[in-house]
């Protein structure tokens, strides 16, 4: 679980879409083709929105998971 850079699209009622962000220690940045679906758990008490993403990287799609840190609002690549 990294702390990524992250820019995130909100709507009207405040619900959050992720939009791209920067790899951890690169330069690379990721655009999120599909937000395949998002849920709320928690995590060591800490409230967090779960985005399972898809993105082409290198040519290749690939599924991922992202975390936004209600409290914080911190964003964490999660799984990749």
């Amino acid at each position: 679980m990294k702390p990524i850079e992250m820019i995130a699209v909100f709507n009207c009622e405040g619900k959050s879409r992720p939009y791209r962000f920067k790899m951890p220690g690169t330069e690379c940045v990721i655009k999120v083709d599909r937000v395949d679906y998002s849920q709320e758990e928690k995590l060591a008490g800490n409230k967090m929105l779960v985005f399972r993403c898809r993105s082409i990287i290198d040519g290749t799609e690939r599924i991922y998971e992202l975390k936004y840190e209600l409290g914080t609002c911190k964003w964490y690549l999660f799984k990749m």
